[in-house]
Formats: structure tokens, sequence, C-alpha cells
């Protein structure tokens, strides 16, 4: 038997003994989310906005899919679904987790309990990227990350379909890509001020995409080396 193929079988017995353990974490993460998601929108409605629901704060933003995922994945049983949702987990959902703390502007509320829920949040956003890198069930290769890319593209046109959908009833800006207000990020508001804000959603798209595959290459590099 070849060190591969050694190294193979090992990954496969400890894949299917973590699974179950893993489905818990994701399953208890994902509940905790939602009701922790049912409070903040609460909050916003009747503390922050005295009983007018706010469309800006919909939960479809990048650092909102991983709360889906995690409900989904304990009920995945497709394989190549599950190593799309991990691989997003560990590229797109770590990149969102990380880089908020980069312009911590948009997680400050003046309820402070909201502000505290925001970084608890993206701290755990981080936490499970990093449980869905080391659990060896997603998928490190190219391929992999071009699959959750396209699953990033989808969620991408939903958030497009709900900002032109629901903009009739309010403010609205999934995924800060919506065609009525400025790009607002940091450096690609100026991006936008100079090109024109069409041309900056579309860098800034190209930006996370870009940076999930950064973090994808590191991962890669990771899974490659415990092969060898």
């Amino acid at each position: 038997m070849t060190a591969g193929t050694y190294y193979r079988q090992e990954v496969t017995i400890l894949i299917t003994y973590n699974r179950l353990h893993y489905n818990r974490i994701y399953l208890i993460c994902g509940l905790a989310m939602a009701a922790s998601e049912i409070w903040k929108q609460l909050c916003l409605t009747f503390i922050v906005n005295h009983g007018h629901y706010y469309w800006w704060y919909f939960p479809f933003q990048l650092c909102s899919i991983p709360m889906y995922i995690c409900l989904i994945l304990p009920w995945a049983k497709s394989v190549r679904l599950r190593k799309i949702l991990l691989t997003f987990l560990m590229d797109f959902g770590m990149l969102g987790g990380i880089f908020t703390f980069f312009d911590t502007s948009g997680l400050h509320y003046s309820y402070a309990p909201l502000t505290v829920h925001s970084f608890a949040w993206h701290i755990l956003l981080i936490l499970l990227g990093l449980t869905a890198g080391l659990s060896l069930e997603s998928d490190y290769s190219w391929k992999g990350y071009w699959r959750c890319t396209a699953l990033y593209g989808g969620t991408c046109i939903i958030a497009t379909i709900f900002n032109m959908v629901f903009y009739r009833f309010g403010a609205i800006n999934m995924f800060y890509i919506s065609p009525h207000y400025y790009i607002t990020q940091v450096i690609f508001k100026e991006i936008a001020e100079f090109l024109g804000n069409t041309a900056g959603i579309f860098i800034y798209i190209a930006s996370i995409v870009s940076g999930a595959a950064v973090f994808h290459f590191i991962w890669h590099l990771i899974y490659r080396n415990k092969k060898a």
C-alpha cells in the first residue's frame, strides 16, 4: 500500500467519524445565528427604529449566508453539495469575517447589545471558516473554488433581485451592490466616485472573488502539505 493510498484511507475514516460531530456544530451554530438574527431584527424594528422595519438590515448579506449554510449542512446528503457549502465557509465566509474588522464602522449601533452581536457574529464566521477548512471535508482543489464562487455568484443575483424588488418598500442594499446607492466601502467608494458606481460594484465583486481565491490558495497549500 502506497503512502498516498494509506493517507486517503485515513482521511476517509476520519471524515466519516467526524461528520456527525461537525454536523452538530453546524446545526448549533446555525440555530444560534438564526435565533440571534430574529432578536436583532426585533431590536432594530422596535428599539432602534421605533416600530418601523428597515429593509437595509434584511438578513441577506455576504456575512449572513453562513447562517443559512449552517442550517442546510446537517441535512445535506450530497457529498458534492457539502463540499461546495463547506468550501464557501472556508473561503468567502472567512473572508467576510476577517475583512469586516478592517472597517468596523458598520458593526456599531446606537443600541449597545447589537454592537456586541455584530462583533460576535463576525468572529463566529472566522471560527466557522477554520472549522470547515480543518474538517477535511471541504474541496481544496481549484475546481472546488470555482464551484463555491458560482454559489457566490448565485447569491449576488438573488441579492440584486432583492435590491430591485424591495427598493419600493424602503432603503435596501443587499451585498452592497444595489444600483440605487453609491458603494460606501473603503477604497471602493473612491473607485466608484472616479469610475462610476457600476464599475465600482463590479470591481468590488471581483475583489471579493479574488480575496476568496487567496484564502483558497492558503487552504490548498495546507492540504497539499498534509498529503505529502
